[in-house]
């Protein structure tokens, strides 16, 4: 249980701000943040390896996706599609796609060939429009959004009518308030809960409130996988990227190298491995996969 005066828990389970921003005040920081962002930050390049980890990651959740829907083919949505790699995996499967964000800057900088499948724009207004229109998708990406919306209960309500009935939600969290990190913080091992990011992450959720926050909203929860456990490198002071920023990037290249050598072996045994991980409280990120079995 976090014990922190800036957050309180919600009936569902996860956590919430106590003091939410409103719509308008978050409508300021992310038109600001994502301008800067489009001047600077999105210029980065990958190597090799950093590609390579991004392409195993968005094949072990496709993967699922096929195992869970029986689908090759379709259409897709990805809400908050960042640079644009998993609608560049499934257009090359020939799928329908379409994404959203609040900037193209990504998508240019490293899918170029995808910036016309991306509309910039405000995610529930889009959804709003798409109902309006009778719109539905096979698939719906939400990669690390539900955190930062103001409402995420209202977001995944909404979001059923706008995927196909038996159709699947991917959704994608960090695991925050993890047990790790809750005893990091209680042993000292960091000074501060860093997870707690503010105005940017508005909740708060572990494998058991993405659970109840998705069937709460009357989706079928099919499955639960987890990511690598960077945290883990906060348990030792040599390797602490908290304590010590310089410990950051070889943290990051050890997740890296993990899902590379991880990747050599039977995806299913590898994603088992992720899906035992996620059910003990491990891994920095979780990835959900819901089922619309009746839409609203």
């Amino acid at each position: 249980m976090i014990n922190d005066p800036r957050l309180k828990k919600h009936s569902f389970g996860f956590y919430e701000v106590v003091d939410k921003p409103t719509q308008e005040e978050l409508n300021a920081y992310y038109a600001e943040k994502y301008y800067q962002e489009a001047k600077g930050s999105y210029e980065q390049t990958y190597d090799q390896d950093e590609l390579e980890y991004i392409w195993l990651k968005i094949k072990q959740r496709a993967y699922l996706v096929k195992q869970l829907t029986g689908r090759t083919e379709g259409s897709l949505l990805d809400l908050g599609c960042g640079e644009g790699f998993t609608l560049k995996h499934y257009a090359d499967l020939g799928w329908q796609v379409q994404g959203i964000d609040f900037s193209k800057a990504g998508v240019k900088k490293q899918n170029p060939e995808m910036r016309d499948y991306v509309y910039v724009g405000d995610i529930y207004e889009t959804i709003n429009r798409y109902q309006n229109e009778n719109r539905s998708y096979d698939v719906v990406y939400l990669t690390n959004v539900l955190e930062h919306v103001l409402d995420p209960i209202e977001l995944l309500k909404n979001l059923k009518s706008i995927v196909t009935r038996g159709g699947i939600l991917v959704v994608t969290v960090p695991n925050d308030g993890s047990d790790l990190q809750e005893y990091c913080f209680a042993s000292s091992k960091i000074s501060e809960r860093f997870w707690i990011v503010l105005p940017d992450h508005i909740s708060y959720f572990t494998y058991e409130s993405l659970q109840s926050i998705t069937e709460n909203t009357g989706w079928n929860s099919a499955d639960i996988i987890a990511d690598f456990p960077v945290d883990l490198f906060l348990l030792h002071h040599g390797s602490n990227y908290i304590q010590d920023k310089k410990n950051g990037k070889p943290a990051h290249r050890a997740r890296i190298a993990s899902e590379i050598m991880l990747s050599k072996r039977n995806i299913q045994d590898v994603i088992q491995y992720y899906r035992s991980m996620a059910k003990v409280g491990m891994g920095r990120d979780l990835t959900g996969f819901f089922i619309n079995n009746n839409q609203l």
